[in-house]
């Protein structure tokens, strides 16, 4: 009889810990070994900003105690052009895993962000890992290579130099930049319509290098030229397009290079005007299904 209370006994210790294993190799590793988990420091490159908005903020606090935490850690590593980076879950937050997995599989939430990072630092693909202990590692494979980043520096060096004047007004610029970059880039209509994958036009090397580009090379052409005459703007993304947001005289604009570059039966190079500069009124006025906008996103337009 007391063999079996024994093993009963014995089986039930079994169980509790195997149930509790996590929290106990927690408590252990913390209380009785050299455990430290520290975030990673982090190291901006060239092209990263300083730039904060109303949706995400710049960040130097890298032990996030709630979502929007997680949110601006996110962006600020992106921000930053790192390759990876690990930040820490701080104790207090119970709910921290919960909330990093659902914000790193939210792949609208990480389009987001990424449109409010430059050009240069903006991801493909993030993978994001994390334990028990609250230790959360981020890994960045980036949309463009440095020897991308090294041909289209030149390039917009050159055209810079070939459609700029150092006495032009902002509009003006961008609009020189606006007529260029149509000109001399086509609308990758078989990516589009037949994901055929000839060119890179889904980023701003297939605009500018290879002359074909769908809205997403569009919109990074104009932004690289728009951080580079430090006019402030933003890229903004609905369900399938993607345009670019740009701030003058204190008021926001909105600037469309995709819908400015028809494609024609003829196959004739035309520009147009229509999304040159527009207010949100005049862009609702213009077209609806494409350029719809999340205003809890893009707070910084309700007012355009």
């Amino acid at each position: 009889m007391k063999r079996i209370i024994y093993f009963i006994f014995l089986l039930s210790i079994i169980g509790v810990t195997y149930y509790y294993r996590n929290n106990i190799i927690t408590f252990y590793i913390k209380n009785f070994t050299n455990y430290v988990s520290k975030p990673d420091k982090l190291t901006n490159n060239e092209y990263s900003n300083n730039n904060s908005y109303q949706y995400v903020q710049l960040t130097d606090d890298f032990y996030v105690k709630n979502k929007k935490d997680i949110m601006n850690v996110y962006y600020t590593i992106i921000n930053s052009g790192m390759d990876k980076f690990t930040f820490i879950c701080d104790e207090s937050y119970k709910n921290c895993l919960n909330d990093v997995d659902e914000v790193s599989n939210n792949q609208k939430m990480l389009t987001y962000i990424n449109n409010f990072v430059p050009v240069y630092n903006s991801f493909k693909n993030i993978e994001t890992e994390f334990n028990n202990l609250g230790k959360v590692s981020v890994k960045i494979k980036h949309d463009y290579t440095k020897e991308e980043i090294e041909l289209l520096n030149n390039k917009v060096e050159e055209i810079i130099a070939n459609v700029i004047d150092i006495d032009m007004k902002d509009e003006a610029k961008i609009k020189a930049i606006h007529d260029y970059i149509i000109k001399n880039t086509k609308y990758d209509k078989e990516k589009a319509d037949k994901k055929v994958n000839k060119y890179k036009s889904d980023i701003a090397y297939g605009a500018l290098i290879e002359g074909y580009a769908i809205c997403g090379g569009y919109s990074d052409s104009m932004k690289l030229f728009l951080d580079k005459f430090n006019i402030p703007n933003i890229k903004i993304s609905s369900e399938n397009h993607i345009w670019n947001a740009v701030k003058l005289d204190g008021k926001w604009y909105h600037l469309d290079l995709t819908w400015d570059d028809p494609v024609t039966s003829t196959g004739e190079d035309i520009i147009e005007y229509n999304y040159f500069l527009i207010t949100n009124e005049e862009l609702n006025n213009q077209e609806k299904e494409q350029h719809t906008i999340d205003y809890n996103i893009y707070k910084e337009l309700k007012e355009a």
